[in-house]
This record gives structure tokens, sequence and C-alpha cells, in this order.
């Protein structure tokens, strides 16, 4: 057993924290085979693969977002009509205004700053919790777009419809592929070789123990394997599609946020209020700036996730944003946040959000209805959280918490000898 445990901390990363990592990936790779036998091999064509990516982007979109807002111990139940006021707002001032769609993309954004700044004022500086905020919300924002389309769907023009349903464009020779998506899989690979032979020099540099040569390579073999096997699917697909513009999209904004969440001061101050408010507010966090922040920000990415959506669909209306706020948080904890706050990664709610989506997929592409679905789904997001917390409580393996690991603190069995706070990086203080 601990040659394999040696062998799995090798092979993911060289600690055992990183190794949990992936975990989620593989349930969500026991899924796609599953549903790809099942299926009869639909789940991975080319035309199922980029038509999930333009379905449920806008979700994963929310995701990022609802996972700060959770982190910092809050939840935020107002996403959905956020979303959907800000697509009812956009698509009436292009239709009777001729705003040209560039500003209206702009002005979405506005409204949803406006409206995350609202939310937070009452979190942050008032007191209100944010359950109760976003609840008003939900009612204030869901009758808001009801009452401006007058329960009446609203065209939007064409070039607004290619953030949600436009495709990397034809460039270059014809190669019987997308040109533009072929580079960006070569991106994508060049991308995993360089973070791979960085983070090996950089263990070299800090005298840390270095995994065998072999091993980086197998596991870089693994990594360029999925990344060329996909990005081969979503080139070939019928003439005219390709990788979806929301993909793109949804792609900067993983890469920003997970930069933010992992490597910036005002990440770390989330964390730290979500793990413990009382005592990040003792070591210098401004409290009440975080809160406000990830409320503000969180409203930001439900209008553009309203506007894609929007887009998508060609016209705003009264049904749009409905139970999003439940896929997006379902996407978060299954990703492995923690409901107390301080846990979780943006990878890991992408991950999160992905098996969600492949299982509604898959479900429908069996022909399960819409009231099944939704009972599935609600029964996997209890049992992978049971499946999780039984597996912490007996010390095993735990799925859910995979991906939150690296910023949860180990409890050391019996120290050597006693150091002081200074010569103890996990007692230093939050930096402000």
């Amino acid at each position: 057993m601990s040659r394999f445990k040696e062998l799995q901390k090798n092979l993911f990363g060289g600690s055992q924290s990183n190794a949990r990592q992936f975990g989620m990936i593989f349930t969500l790779v026991a899924i796609v085979l599953l549903f790809q036998i099942w299926t009869g091999g639909l789940t991975l064509t080319s035309s199922n693969l980029i038509a999930v990516v333009s379905q449920y982007s806008y979700i994963l979109i929310l995701a990022i977002g609802m996972l700060m807002v959770i982190v910092a111990g809050h939840i935020d139940l107002s996403v959905g009509s956020v979303a959907a006021f800000t697509g009812i707002v956009v698509a009436k001032a292009m239709q009777e205004y001729d705003l040209p769609w560039p500003l209206g993309i702009l002005l979405g954004l506005l409204v949803g700053l406006v409206i995350g700044a609202w939310q937070g004022f009452w979190v942050a500086y008032v007191g209100v919790p944010a359950f109760i905020v976003t609840l008003a919300g939900m009612l204030l924002f869901r009758g808001g777009n009801q009452f401006i389309g007058n329960a009446d769907t609203i065209p939007v023009p064409e070039g607004f419809r290619k953030i949600g349903a436009g495709f990397l464009p034809e460039v270059g020779p014809e190669t019987g592929f997308n040109n533009l998506t072929l580079l960006l899989g070569i991106a994508a690979c060049a991308a995993v070789v360089w973070r791979e032979w960085k983070g090996r020099q950089t263990r070299q540099e800090m005298g840390a123990e270095l995994a065998p040569l072999w091993v980086n390579g197998v596991r870089l073999a693994i990594m360029l394997g999925v990344i060329l096997f996909a990005t081969l699917r979503f080139a070939g697909g019928r003439v005219g599609t390709s990788f979806p513009i929301s993909g793109i999209i949804l792609i900067v904004l993983v890469l920003a946020y997970s930069h933010y969440t992992n490597n910036t001061i005002g990440g770390r101050h989330i964390y730290a209020v979500g793990g413990n408010s009382r005592a990040a507010e003792l070591s210098g966090v401004k409290l009440r700036r975080v809160n406000f922040l990830v409320m503000t920000n969180m409203s930001v990415l439900a209008a553009l996730a309203g506007m894609i959506f929007v887009a998508r669909s060609t016209a705003s209306g009264p049904q749009d944003g409905l139970s999003w706020e439940l896929d997006a948080i379902a996407a978060v904890f299954i990703g492995g946040a923690a409901v107390s706050g301080g846990l979780g990664t943006i990878s890991g709610s992408i991950v999160g959000g992905l098996v969600m989506a492949l299982l509604n997929n898959g479900l429908q592409l069996e022909g399960v209805g819409s009231d099944r679905v939704q009972m599935i789904k609600g029964l996997v997001l209890l049992l992978a959280v049971a499946f999780d917390v039984y597996s912490k409580s007996q010390g095993r393996f735990s799925i859910i918490g995979t991906l939150s690991r690296p910023f949860r603190r180990e409890e050391p069995a019996a120290p050597a000898e006693p150091q002081s706070p200074a010569s103890d990086p996990q007692k230093a203080p939050v930096a402000s």
C-alpha cells in the first residue's frame, strides 16, 4: 500500500494533496465513459461536445462567482434573477433605443455591477445575512424582468448573438479542421508542458524531492492526450462550427480567477474570511471590503451569464434564469467547497459543473424525462456530499475535498520541539 501511495504521490504532482485533486476528475471521466457506452458513442461526438460547452458555459461562469461567495461564507440565491433582469434590460435597450450591441454588453455589465454593489452594501455594511439579501433580490429582479419585458420575449440583434451562439471563425488554408481551434489546442499543450517543466525546475531549485522523469512523462502523456482528443473533436465538427465563443470567455475567466484566488493577496483574503472572519479581521483583513467585493463580483458574472444565454437563445424571455442558482451551488459543492466556507477552488467548481452538465446531457441523450433528470441530479448531489462526509470521518480518500485540500491546514501529530510563531509559516498573520 505504501508503494502505491508513493506512486500516486509522484504521478499527481509531488504531494498527496495534489494527488487527491484528481479524484473529481476521475469521477468526471467515469461519467463520460459510462454515457459513452450507454448512448452508443454519442457523448464524445463533435456535435455533442460543442453543444455541451454552448449550453452549459453560462452555468460554469456562475459557478466561478458562486465559489468565491461560498468560500467567503455566504450564499447567493439571486443569480438567476439577476441574469434574467440583465438580459431583458439589454435586449430592450438594443431593440427600442437602437443601442449598438457592443454598448449593450457594457450596459449589461454595468447593470450587474450596480446590482452587486446594492446587494454587497446590505451584506457588508448593514450586516443583513446574504441569504436574506439575495432572497429578496431573487424576488425583486425576477419581478423586474417580467415588468420590463411585460412577460414577453424580446429578440436581440445578430451581432450580439455571437457571444452565445458564435464559434471561432474559419481562417487560413483548408485543412479539414478549424485552424483557430487547432491553434488553441496547440497553445494549451504548450502551456501544460511549460507548467510541468517549470514545476519540476522550481522543486529542484528548492531542494525538494523530484519524481522520476518517467512519472512526468506519463502525466504529460495523459494530459496532452486528453487535450489533443478534445481539440480534434471541436475542430472537426460540421462546417460552420468549432470551439464556441462562450467557451473562450469561460476559459479566460477560469485562468484569470484561478490566478486571483491562488496568487494574490486579495484572493487569500477571501479564504481567510471564510475560514475565520474574526481572526482574519484581527490580522488586518478588511472584512467589509472582501464581503462587498465577492457579492459585487457575483452579480457582474451573473449579468455576463445572462447575456450569453440570451445571445444563444436569440431572445430574452420571462423564464430565463430559472433555477440557475441551484445548478451553480450544486457545481460548487460537488467541486469541493465547504458549506461553512474557507475551502474550494475555481478548477474544482468547473469540474463539478462539468459533472452535472455531462450527467444532464447523457440522460437527455437517452431520452430520460426532465422530471427524472432533476431527481437524479438531486440524488447525485446528496450522495456525493454524503459519501465525502463519510470518507473524511473514516480518514479515507475524500472525493469532494480533493480540490480544496491545498487550502486546509494540516494538524501536526506531535511536534518534535516547540516553534516560535515567526518560524512557523502556518501561524504567520495574513498579509493585508
